[in-house]
């Protein structure tokens, strides 16, 4: 297994949802017109709370500066695991299970605080540039661990983290958020980026302009359906992630399925602002997941953490993550 350090340097902020009008401009250059940026790397997420970009920082600079945007004070590098020369064995489970053990588990074992991006094509995990490292030398004897430079993957060369190394306790690591599970099924989906122009106003209104309507007939009954988009285009790929009433609105054949039209649950991590310092929060969830071999994405935003799973098992997953959370 190879494990491969992406070249972009990331910044991870929060658009209050007050905010979002002055950022537009900027965010629609960024999913539409690319080509006339040079960002390689832009996910944007909007949850009830605010809007969450990730984005390097050519792209960074986009946007402009605003009392209605909050930036984490590190910066983020990408990490993503390629196994096969590049070719994902359909046989592996999809998302977060894969890596649970081999990369999430150790990187909290270690104390290093990690940023989880699923999207359709593949899991980035996001660590602290100056945990970058621990972070090579937890994983080395794991992974084959390369960095791209200029597009190109070379070897990656230890940074020095030799001596003074101690190996941690293992501990057992108890869910200490409440978990709560809305009543929206989503779908995770992408599109050829050919086809982005003929869907671009749609698109626009989806991510921008109908978050505050609600859904004839929405009333008490379903209070928990929650608003939750994700747009993701990073080296040319986009990723989305909506719900199921969302890609409703699309026409036939733009939206790329599975073959088994699979629908997903969300699992949402969180009572307060999580922060961005706590580590574990990603093992927690995950590692129940990977035991169950249930397959997951995993989204994490700048106040809570998302899980998607196959919505056939959510009532084992909640029940296995509330046994989790109530272990001593």
């Amino acid at each position: 297994m190879e494990l491969h350090i992406l070249e972009h340097s990331l910044k991870v902020a929060s658009i209050e949802k007050e905010g979002i009008q002055i950022c537009t401009h900027g965010l629609i250059k960024l999913a539409f017109l690319a080509s006339k940026t040079r960002c390689k790397f832009f996910s944007l997420t909007e949850t009830p709370e605010d809007y969450t970009i990730i984005v390097d920082e050519e792209g960074f600079k986009e946007l402009p500066q605003s009392e209605h945007i909050s930036v984490a004070d590190a910066t983020w590098l990408a990490l993503n695991v390629v196994s096969g020369g590049g070719n994902a064995s359909s046989s592996q489970p999809i998302g977060v299970t894969k890596i649970a053990k081999s990369v999430i588990a150790p990187l909290a074992d270690h104390n290093i605080s990690v940023f989880m991006l699923s999207t359709y094509q593949t899991d980035f995990i996001l660590v602290r540039e100056r945990d970058l490292p621990m972070v090579m030398h937890t994983l080395s004897s794991e992974f084959t661990l390369l960095r791209v430079v200029n597009g190109e993957t070379v070897a990656a060369h230890n940074l020095g983290v030799t001596n003074g190394f101690v190996k941690p306790k293992l501990v057992p690591r108890p869910i200490i958020h409440p978990l709560s599970s809305p009543s929206n099924m989503f779908c995770v989906t992408s599109l050829d980026p050919d086809t982005l122009p003929s869907v671009a106003t749609l698109l626009m209104d989806v991510m921008f302009y109908s978050g505050g309507q609600k859904e004839p007939g929405a009333s008490g009954e379903d209070s928990s359906h929650i608003r939750f988009f994700s747009f993701s285009l990073i080296e040319g790929y986009i990723s989305l992630v909506m719900d199921e009433q969302t890609t409703q609105r699309f026409p036939n054949n733009v939206l790329f399925t599975s073959a088994s039209g699979e629908l997903w649950k969300m699992v949402r991590i969180g009572g307060q602002p999580l922060g961005f310092d706590e580590c574990g929060i990603v093992a927690q969830i995950s590692e129940p997941l990977a035991t169950a071999d249930i397959p997951a994405y995993y989204i994490s935003t700048f106040k809570f953490d998302h899980a998607l799973v196959p919505e056939e098992n959510i009532q084992s997953v909640i029940g296995a993550l509330r046994t989790e959370s109530a272990a001593p």
